[in-house]
Parts: C-alpha cells; structure tokens; sequence
C-alpha cells in the first residue's frame, strides 16, 4: 500500500476516534444533566464532563513526548464548547411581563390563597340588557395568558350585557409567579374560591375552557365552591382527575394538525439550551423545577411558534389554511414548566367522581365537532354531574370554539347567553347521558 494511502487511512482512524470521544463526552454530559436535574444552571454536569475529560486525556497521553500529549486534549475542547450553550441564559433569567394591553385596564388582586392575579373587566356594553349576576372566565393552559382572541370573545359576551371578568391564573400571563412546589390542581381551584370572594357580588356565572373547564369541573365537585357558583359552563374540559386523565379514548372529528402551514416565528427550542431543557422535562427526564433553567427563564424563552401543531390541532381540518392569529407576540405568555407540574398533579390526583356525582349547580357542557380533546375527558365529566343540564354538540368547530372564523363567535355567543339566562338552546341537547356509547361510536 503506499505511503500516502496509509497516512490517509491512518488520518482517518484519528478523526473517527476523535468523533468518537466527542459524541461519548456530548452523551456523558446530557446524563449528568438528567443525573444532577440540571443543577447550576448545568454547570456542574459541564464541569463534571470536562474534568472527565481532562482526565482521560492525560492518561492516553501520558507516554507520549510533550507536543503530542496535547492532542487527546482536543475532542475534549470541541466537546466543552459544543456543550457550554446549554449552561449560557440567552434570555433575561428574571421575569419579564407582557406589557399592558391597549384595550383594557390590568388590574391586580392579591388573593387569600396568596396568589396575586391579574384581572380583566368588562363591564356590560349596554346598560339596557346589564345582566345581573356577573360571568367570570377561566381560560385554557394550563398556566397560559388570555389570548387577544379570547379578550375579543370576552368583549362580545360585555355586549350581550354581561359584567365579564377575567383572570390569568396564578403564573400565567400579568399574574405573578409561585414557587415551583405550589402549581397543582388544586390551587387554581381554591384560586378560584378566593377570586369570587375578592369580587364580592355574591353568586357568579362561570364560563371555564379546557384546563379551565377541568378547573370548573373540579370546583363544581366541592360543595363549598360550588356554593359560590350560579351557574356554570364547561367547554370542551381537559381531564378532571387521574382516572380520567389516563383514558385513551377517541377523539373528535380530523383536525388542522398536521395540515396547517408551520407557525413561524423565533423559537426557543431553536437554542440548544432550551431545546434540551423542555424536551427533558417533557420526556421526564427534568423536574418541572430544574436547576438547568429557571421558571421565569423558560416563561421568558417560550414563544407561540414552540407551540407547533398543538395550534392547528385545536381548529378543524377544513380551516387548515386559514387558522387566525390567536395572540400577538407580545402579550403571548405560557409557563412550560409550571404548566407539565400542574398536568402531572391530576394524572396523579384520586378520582373526583363520587364527589362530582353531589353536584347541584346548574351546568352546561360544550363539545366540539373537532375536538382534539379525548371524548371521555369530556363525556366522564357528563356521566357523573347530574346537574348538567344540556349539553351542545358545536358543529364546525375545533376545541377553539370561539375562533373568529365566520360565525362561530355568535354561535358560541347565544349558545352560552340562552343557558345563562334559562332560555331554549339554539341547538338540539346532544348527547345526553343515554347516547354517551353512541356519541362515542359515531362522533370521532
């Protein structure tokens, strides 16, 4: 064989090791971060992988003349820097707030719970229809602000003549952070207890949506809130405890995810820090209170365009290519961390259904023809309250069932009034308890 090809085969054995010894330190690095759940902002799984390193280097090079022991040292450099991104905050670490709203006033109510919420009001557009009792909005998240499409909903219901009153849950949006340990289930619910008492007006109307109709559901099954509540509206519920939460049922008709153009926009999971950091966690890898990343850090980082397909999937298939921009970069706010700790505490919560099966409040159920949500989170919740007085199966709609697209804001609108206001339902009372297996059978 001659020289050259033997350099060559030679260079390119070198550059394999050396490849090797890289990609080993990169893997040794990330299991230090899962090991030390990211401690120090990942500086220590850093350190730790590059003394490893260092070591190894100076036993494979310890019989070799000067110049050359230096070369072992060379995958460990390439590996320290490939890996320094991770341990590098590229956002501000603490948190940063979206800025007010042009259309209405941000207030902020500190709670009995301890929480401190910030609160939106719309009193009624016309005087001539004031509805008496006020409706209260619990929005989806979990720990997510209010969208601009929602406030634009919201504004629709004050001009119905409804006293509207929002909040963002504790951690979401303008409301302040708690601590790590503090984001359960059970807290927006006694959030929830603690806010009508704050409002003081006595019994209030409550329209809860996905994580918040989950929230409502969980209200309306203990007694000493639901005694608070005149009547209440669940739309399109996320799962009410354990039990429920671990169904793998059907879901809705065909939805936009997968269909729908990419979302553009910066994203977080675009940096190498962030990327590892939320894909962990989702995998279970890190705690929702990593030392890798704060939680205002992650709030800070998260961008609607890391949402991915989780946007498409809440519109129908046929509105794929027409999927309205739900909220503006600057007042998008949603919490990773804390969001998976809340989510984690209901797959873990004991079953809710004995308690719900005592519930007296008046109750309507909303679905959606495109629900991503799974049926049984749904139907679950409609099997076991007796107080649900009809429900509405809304056609041409994704579990966003007040979108803006042609007239779903109306229909979503006197859908919600007729059953404040005790007045015949718009459309047929679908399904009932009865029709629950059929519903299940023929509506996915």
């Amino acid at each position: 064989m001659p020289t050259s090809a033997i350099r060559l085969v030679r260079f390119t054995g070198r550059l394999l090791l050396a490849l090797a010894a890289v990609t080993t330190l990169v893997v040794v690095f990330l299991a230090l971060i899962a090991l030390t759940d990211g401690a120090g902002s990942g500086l220590a799984a850093w350190l730790t992988t590059l003394g490893v390193g260092a070591v190894l280097a100076m036993w494979l090079g310890r019989r070799r003349t000067w110049p050359v022991r230096l070369v072992p040292f060379l995958p460990v450099v390439v590996a320290a820097a490939l890996t320094a991104s991770v341990c590098i905050p590229t956002v501000p670490t603490a948190r940063r707030y979206p800025p007010a709203l042009p259309f209405v006033t941000t207030q902020h109510w500190s709670l009995a719970t301890g929480s401190r919420v910030a609160v939106y009001h719309y009193p009624p557009a016309n005087p001539g229809t004031r509805h008496p009792i006020p409706l209260v909005y619990l929005n989806g998240g979990p720990v997510r602000g209010i969208s601009v499409l929602d406030h634009r909903f919201l504004q629709l219901l004050a001009h119905q003549g409804y006293d509207v009153y929002a909040y963002e849950q504790a951690g979401g949006g303008r409301s302040d952070l708690l601590p790590m340990s503090q984001y359960t289930i059970s807290r927006p619910v006694r959030d929830l207890a603690a806010f009508v008492d704050r409002l003081n007006k006595g019994k209030v109307d409550i329209l809860g949506f996905s994580s918040g109709g989950a929230v409502l559901t969980r209200a309306l099954a203990d007694p000493s809130i639901a005694a608070r509540l005149h009547r209440a509206i669940i739309a399109e519920p996320g799962p009410m405890d354990g039990p429920t939460a671990r169904i793998a049922g059907h879901k809705g008709r065909k939805s936009a995810r997968g269909l729908a153009p990419a979302i553009t926009g910066p994203r977080s999971t675009h940096v190498p820090r962030y990327a590892l950091a939320f894909g962990l966690m989702r995998l279970g890898l890190l705690t929702p209170d990593t030392g890798l990343i704060g939680q205002a850090e992650g709030d800070n980082a998260f961008t609607a365009a890391d949402l991915g397909s989780d946007t498409a999937s809440a519109y129908c298939a046929r509105d794929a290519h027409r999927i309205p921009a739900e909220d503006t970069a600057q007042n998008f706010s949603f919490s990773p961390a804390a969001s998976l700790r809340i989510q984690q505490t209901v797959k873990d919560s004991p079953s809710i259904a004995s308690k719900l099966r005592r519930s007296r409040s008046p109750a309507m159920l909303m679905i959606a023809e495109c629900s991503s949500q799974v049926r049984q989170w749904e139907t679950t919740v409609l099997a076991n309250d007796p107080a649900i007085q009809r429900t509405q199966y809304m056609p041409g709609v994704g579990h966003h069932m007040w979108n803006g697209l042609d007239d779903n804001n109306d229909r979503a609108v006197a859908v919600i009034t007729a059953f404040l206001q005790g007045k015949p339902a718009p459309l047929p009372n679908y399904p009932t308890r009865d029709e629950i297996p059929t519903f299940l059978r023929d509506h996915n």
